[in-house]
C-alpha cells in the first residue's frame, strides 16, 4: 500500500507588513519634535519631578471632600441642568429644518446647501467658551448667554452630523416621489424625515449630554451655573470643595449618560 505524499507550499508573507511600524516611527518622531524647546512647545517633564509635592499637596486635599459645602452647590448645579435642557430643546427645534436643508437628497440647490454649510463650518469653528465671553460682555453675567453659546454649539453639531447621515441614505424613494409629482416639502416630510428621526433623536441626545460638560466650564468666564461656582473655590483655594463639585459632575454626567443610553435605545 503505497501513501501519496502531497508537497505543500506555503503561501508568502503578505507585502507591507513594515506600513503600521513606520507610520508609528514617523508619529513618535514628530511628538518629540514637537516637545523641543526650540521649534516645539519646550515641554518640560522634569516640572513634575520638581513640584511633586505642591501636585500630592492638592491630590490630598481633593480626596478630602467638604460635605458641608453641599446644600450651596444645589443651585448651581439645578441651574446648569437648566441651561442643558433649554439649549438642547431649542437647539433641536432649530436643528431639524436646517439637516434637511444642508443635504442633498432633501435640498438639491447646490447655492442654498453650500451657503449654509458655510455657514455652519463658521459656527463650528469658534468654540462654545468663546460664544460665552462674548455674549457675557454683551447681555452681562448669567445663564443667558451660556445658553446661546449652547444653542450655537448644539446646532453646528446637530445639523452635520444628521445632513451627514441623510446623504447617507437610500435616495430611491426621493427620486419616486419626484417622479410622482410630490414637492420638495412633501419628499422630506413624508420620505425623508422618518429615515432621520432615529439619528436626529440620538445627535440631540448625544448633544445633551455635552451640554451638562460644556455648562459646567462656560461659568467660568460669567456664563451661569456651576462654573461661577468652580471659578470661585478655585479663587481662594478651596480644593476640599472643588472636589465636592466633581464628584457632583461626575454623579450627574453617569446617571444622565445611562438614561439617554436606555432612551436611545428605545427610540432609536
Amino acid at each position: 500500500m503505497t501513501t501519496a505524499t502531497t508537497s505543500r507550499v506555503l503561501p508568502a508573507r503578505p507585502g507591507g507588513r513594515w506600513k503600521p511600524w513606520a507610520v508609528a516611527a514617523v508619529i513618535a518622531a514628530i511628538t518629540a519634535v514637537m516637545c523641543l524647546p526650540v521649534i516645539g512647545v519646550g515641554l518640560d517633564v522634569s516640572a513634575i519631578v520638581r513640584n511633586w509635592q505642591q501636585g500630592a499637596l492638592r491630590i490630598g486635599l481633593l480626596l478630602q471632600p467638604d460635605w458641608s459645602f453641599f446644600p450651596r452647590t444645589i443651585p448651581p448645579i439645578i441651574e446648569t441642568l437648566q441651561m442643558a435642557v433649554i439649549a438642547t430643546v431649542v437647539g433641536a427645534i432649530i436643528s431639524l429644518p436646517l439637516s434637511l436643508w444642508a443635504a442633498h437628497p432633501t435640498n438639491p440647490h447646490a447655492i442654498t446647501r453650500g451657503a449654509l454649510r458655510t455657514l455652519l463650518n463658521i459656527v463650528r469653528a469658534v468654540p462654545e467658551l468663546v460664544y460665552a465671553a462674548v455674549l457675557v460682555a454683551m447681555v452681562g453675567v448669567g445663564a443667558l448667554p451660556g445658553v446661546i453659546a449652547l444653542v450655537l454649539f448644539n446646532v453646528g453639531i446637530i445639523v452635520k452630523l444628521v445632513s451627514e447621515s441623510i446623504d447617507t441614505m437610500d435616495v430611491g424613494p426621493v427620486e419616486a416621489g419626484r417622479a410622482a409629482g410630490a414637492t420638495q416639502s412633501q419628499i422630506n416630510r413624508s420620505l425623508a424625515l422618518p429615515d432621520a428621526w432615529p439619528a436626529f433623536v440620538a445627535q440631540t441626545l448625544y448633544v445633551f449630554e455635552l451640554n451638562v460638560r460644556a455648562s459646567t466650564v462656560l461659568g467660568l468666564v460669567g456664563a451661569g451655573g456651576i462654573g461661577l461656582l468652580i471659578d470661585a473655590v478655585r479663587a481662594f483655594y478651596r480644593y476640599d470643595q472643588l472636589s465636592l463639585i466633581i464628584m457632583e459632575i461626575l454623579i450627574i454626567v453617569v446617571v444622565l449618560d445611562t438614561v439617554s443610553d436606555a432612551v436611545r435605545r428605545r427610540l432609536v
